[in-house]
């Protein structure tokens, strides 16, 4: 476990800064990205640190041991019973979506009890309306990602000596879900694993919680967005090529196939699979409304949907370089200023940067494309060109070309 404890520092470190403030710790991501085994880290944190083991309630909710506290009644009366008299107690509750209307009994436990509480969720039911409501301003989100390029390079053991660039290709191709760990980049196995986090998240967190779903339906949208990595595509738009294949039924004068590919596309999105990316105005300073992009969680899945492909590098480095801002907690959009477009805006409230990605900038014809939007833009902010190229002119007009690896270990 402590092998585990040095992979997921940062993590930790969140849960850590939040202990003893009253406020619920709510650690969300897709199945198997590692929120259980933080869970497991942080009670072990708590045993090292003295804290009696009769003070931690430590319980996963999809055991079948369990398998009576669908309720919140029962869960709240059975979790009461285990609360000791003195001292204040620490309550970690793994995958509480199965709790009907779980969160009246986690604010009980806050009003009842002298209590520290932590949970965790496959999927953002957990923060619906009707928990967000009663817990409104009384809980942290943490969202945990699959393994960064920098944890990905701790956490597996390369049985030779082999480059950075040979190990980026590794990530590139079987993404950053903990597990992998265990089959040492034996594709069919990954593969095979993957598949069985796949079809868990489809068949749980979505067909579950969505009786009307067409898995068949909800299938080819996964296989179209994976596809389509990157690049803008309106749910109408979508609807319209499934038409076309027959796939989904047309209807005059009314957007039927577009509605329905939105519903499915937000279904991905509660289940962490797509993450969506709006579009702001630069010019304009506002966000607009229509084509959002989507990103997928790990590039383990897109390639094990749909086979590895060195021609879609540009899109996977995109889409990596997605997830590493959401790591370092910007809030992320795609930048439009007239006809053009600017990769990603990435904003904290007191830091902005402009980013293009490109594989290489080595053309004169890829360098003026991908310079020209950074250069319209009048504000001082920083602009960044990152591409696979190490090459030595570091800087156009003030606008930094970095090395993507380079920029992912910084």
């Amino acid at each position: 476990m402590m092998s585990e404890l040095i992979n997921r520092p940062e993590y930790l470190a969140q849960l850590l800064q939040h202990k003893d403030v009253d406020l619920v710790k709510i650690v969300t991501g897709i199945r198997r990205c590692g929120k259980s085994s933080l869970l497991n880290l942080f009670h072990q944190y708590l045993l090292q640190n003295n804290v009696p083991d009769s003070n931690i309630i430590h319980m996963n909710l999809e055991s079948l041991r369990y398998r009576d506290l669908t309720d919140y009644l029962a869960f709240y009366d059975y979790v009461s019973s285990l609360i000791p008299a003195a001292g204040k107690t620490y309550l970690i509750f793994d995958e509480l979506q199965v709790v009907a209307h779980w969160e009246k009994a986690i604010e009980s436990f806050r009003l009842d009890f002298d209590v520290d509480i932590y949970i965790t969720g496959s999927n953002a039911y957990l923060l619906s309306t009707e928990f967000s409501t009663l817990l409104s301003g009384r809980y942290v989100e943490i969202r945990m990602l699959p393994l960064s390029f920098k944890e990905f390079l701790t956490f597996y053991e390369f049985q030779i000596p082999i480059t950075i660039e040979e190990k980026f290709q590794k990530y590139l191709q079987f993404g950053g879900m903990p597990i992998l760990r265990e089959y040492h980049f034996d594709e069919a196995r990954s593969n095979q694993a993957l598949e069985g986090i796949y079809s868990t998240v489809v068949l749980r967190d979505i067909l579950q919680h969505n009786h009307l779903t067409d898995q068949v339906m909800l299938q080819k949208i996964i296989l179209f967005l994976c596809s389509n990595i990157g690049s803008i595509a309106s749910p109408s738009n979508i609807g319209n090529v499934l038409a076309n294949e027959g796939d989904i039924q047309r209807s005059k004068g009314k957007n039927i196939a577009g509605k329905t590919v939105e519903k499915y596309i937000t279904m991905l999105q509660n289940a962490f699979i797509f993450y969506p990316v709006g579009r702001y105005d630069v010019k304009g300073k506002q966000l607009l409304k229509t084509l959002r992009k989507n990103y997928i969680i790990d590039m383990g899945f897109r390639n094990m949907l749909l086979g590895y492909r060195d021609a879609d590098r540009g899109h996977i480095i995109e889409n990596i370089v997605f997830l590493e801002l959401l790591r370092r907690d910007y809030h992320v959009y795609i930048g439009k200023i007239g006809e053009t477009e600017i990769d990603f805006i990435a904003e904290k409230p007191d830091d902005k940067l402009y980013i293009q990605v490109t594989e290489s900038m080595q053309s004169p014809e890829a360098r003026e494309r991908e310079l020209r939007p950074l250069r319209i833009i009048q504000d001082n902010y920083e602009k960044i060109v990152l591409s696979m190229d190490r090459d030595f002119i570091k800087s156009y007009d003030g606008i930094k070309s970095l090395n993507v690896i380079d920029w992912l270990l910084s």
